[in-house]
């Protein structure tokens, strides 16, 4: 009769360990990748949050899943993620707030024209690109927070529509030395949320001294006029170094961007006067003179309309659910005419109706660990239903257990449980006045 050898209890307990930790990051992918909730982040130079995701960076939390998703209130300075909050965008991909000299990758980096690369996953309607940098004396052993930054962006580009899955923009970055961290701000023209990502960087040279502009584009035309789009052709400009792309303004507004030499502008208003101009951009960040004005009217809609917008796309979740909420957002519908409101379904049920310049819409009401399907339709004046959009399936949380709020006054002691700012934490040991999340309070643990 044979022997069945088995290994090792050493052995069998790393095997056991090794199995379950694999088990637990193939959940955690299947989680994240299910959230359907990413929307872009900068991927040159690095960011924080990009170089986590590439096995760079370290013991990074979840943000390795979803480089794409650190969004918070739009606004920055004046709203947006709360100081010691800014890498993670307030707070859900934490690790991303440690912060000292030696903890995360630095991109090296030199003072002038950068061009900042994005990767869109959901591209969105568009009000701005903005770029902060650290003051010179600020202290990267300490929580990033405002007064860590310059608070004027070294790089405001105003932006008008929706981009597409790459996005760059070429900016001037100021003198620095060492290291530095710059603050990245993708702003939503359509919703209140903005995308913020930070970069460490360590300044190594004085850059380039290109200050010559590129000339002026020339024999700016339109084409192809109907009555929501149109074709904008252009003469390539000329620049000392090199052109890499073209702006496109109606009046002052940006409202388009190209490396090619022709755009086609949709969604525009029918039986409306458009002024556009064309500007070039070199490797520097110089802008050249606007070109010769090109004017249009779109045409106006006749006949009965009889044609239905086209159906929203890329309907996700923006945000994270609550046990009764769920924040949806969706990409614009288009119509011959115009796009007057969406339609929101739970299920099959009509949940409202918003305004068709609206693309977002806080469901509320909801059941706590409770499984919902949602779908979006647009209409026109005209009464026209577009076909339904993409479903989201969403199952909301189990209800926040919540504990006394935190007191300043109160001693506690170890096993003592409190909620702070929306937080659950619990005391490690004998404890007064010391403030759950402050730097510094190690006393406090955070906990579900």
């Amino acid at each position: 009769m044979s022997t069945l050898q088995l290994p090792n209890q050493r052995l069998l307990k790393k095997m056991m360990t090794g199995g379950l930790l694999l088990t637990l990051a193939i959940m955690a992918l299947f989680l994240f990748e299910s959230k359907a909730s990413a929307h872009g982040y900068v991927s040159n130079p690095s960011s924080r949050a990009d170089l986590c995701a590439k096995g760079i960076n370290t013991n990074c939390g979840l943000i390795i899943y979803e480089p794409y998703s650190l969004e918070a209130a739009k606004g920055f300075p004046a709203a947006g993620p709360a100081d010691g909050k800014i890498a993670s965008a307030n707070g859900l991909f934490a690790p991303l707030d440690q912060q000292s000299a030696t903890r995360w990758t630095k991109v090296n980096i030199s003072p002038g024209p950068t061009t900042f690369d994005w990767k869109l996953k959901v591209p969105h309607a568009t009000a701005s690109w903005k770029y902060y940098i650290t003051k010179q004396d600020w202290d990267p052993n300490a929580p990033l927070t405002r007064s860590s930054f310059d608070l004027t962006p070294f790089c405001n580009v105003p932006y008008k529509g929706q981009p597409s899955n790459t996005y760059s923009d070429t900016c001037n970055v100021p003198n620095r030395t060492g290291y530095q961290v710059i603050l990245a701000v993708w702003e939503i023209s359509d919703t209140g949320n903005a995308f913020y990502n930070v970069i460490d960087v360590n300044f190594t040279g004085s850059g380039n001294s290109d200050t010559t502009a590129p000339t002026a584009p020339t024999s700016a035309a339109a084409s192809n006029v109907s009555t929501t789009s149109a074709n904008i052709t252009w003469n390539a400009a000329t620049d000392n170094v090199g052109v890499t792309s073209y702006r496109l303004f109606n009046g002052s507004t940006q409202i388009g961007s190209t490396p090619a030499l022709n755009y086609n502008l949709t969604g525009l208003t029918p039986n409306t006067a458009y002024n556009i101009t064309v500007k070039a951009v070199d490797a520097a960040g110089n802008l050249s003179p606007a070109s010769n004005t090109v004017s249009f009217t779109t045409l106006a809609v006749t006949g009965p309309d009889t044609q239905a917008p086209s159906a929203p796309t890329s309907l996700h979740v923006m945000g994270s659910s609550t046990s009764t909420t769920v924040p949806l957002m969706w990409n614009a519908s288009t119509d011959n005419v115009g796009v007057t409101g969406y339609q929101v379904f739970k299920g099959t049920t009509l949940v409202t109706t918003v305004p068709g310049t609206a693309t977002e819409y806080l469901v509320t009401g909801l059941t706590p660990n409770m499984a919902y399907s949602f779908t979006v339709k647009a209409v026109d004046a005209a009464g026209n239903i577009s076909s339904a959009s993409n479903v989201i399936n969403v199952t909301t949380p189990n209800a926040p257990t919540t504990y006394p709020a935190w007191s300043a006054s109160s001693v506690y002691v170890a096993g003592n449980k409190v909620t702070h700012n929306g937080v659950n934490y619990e005391a490690k040991w004998w404890t007064q006045g010391e403030t759950p999340g402050a730097a510094g309070a190690d006393v406090w643990k955070v906990i579900q």
